[in-house]
């Protein structure tokens, strides 16, 4: 007997291996900065250096969970939504094929970890990932989906994600300007 929500936890294990291996990362990056501006000799006389790495990891691992978890909530609205305005299929086995895509991001989850060194790496490790199930997701689906909606489909997610990260990239650049501007130079 083959249970259906075997691989169900997979999503959230993934989402673990991917905040830890940003979080190692980033702490990496926070500890130099810390050490270049010498605040991180004064921290060190009240914690150990192990709890101020610990400390860091720990709160840019939730910070990292939840940005990854927010990522994957939204995948899966553009997911459903795409699949509600592209494929005709009333049934549902749209969502109960594209399960097995949850295996992609695990193992690029694990491969990620061995990558905290290298941000291209673990960048490409992430990219590659979401490319290879957007490739699993556009295989999957297309048995349900004529020629015309599934091009529309692909379409339709290119586009969401460009429009996205672009509006994101906007946002930050214009808070970085906004901090400048504000600075007394």
């Amino acid at each position: 007997m083959k249970n259906f929500y075997i691989t169900s936890h997979f999503p959230l294990i993934s989402i673990l291996f991917f905040s830890l291996a940003f979080s190692v990362y980033t702490e990496r990056l926070v500890t130099g900065y810390l050490q270049e501006i010498g605040l991180y000799s004064g921290m060190v006389e009240f914690f150990s250096e192990q709890g101020i790495v610990l400390a860091l990891v720990g709160v840019l691992w939730i910070f990292f969970f939840m940005l990854f978890a927010a990522l994957k909530l939204i995948a899966d609205t553009v997911n459903e939504l795409s699949l509600l305005f592209f494929s005709k299929e009333e049934e549902g086995v749209d969502i109960r094929v594209l399960r097995g895509g949850s295996w992609i991001f695990l193992i690029a989850g694990i491969l990620s970890l061995p990558s905290v060194l290298d941000i291209r790496l673990l960048a490409g490790v992430f990219a590659a990932a979401c490319f290879s199930y957007f490739v699993f997701f556009v295989y999957r689906v297309s048995p349900h989906v004529r020629l015309g909606p599934l091009i529309g489909l692909m379409f339709f997610h290119l586009l969401f994600w460009l429009v996205f990260v672009s509006a994101i990239g906007f946002l930050l650049l214009r808070l970085y300007s906004a901090v400048l501007a504000s600075l007394p130079v």
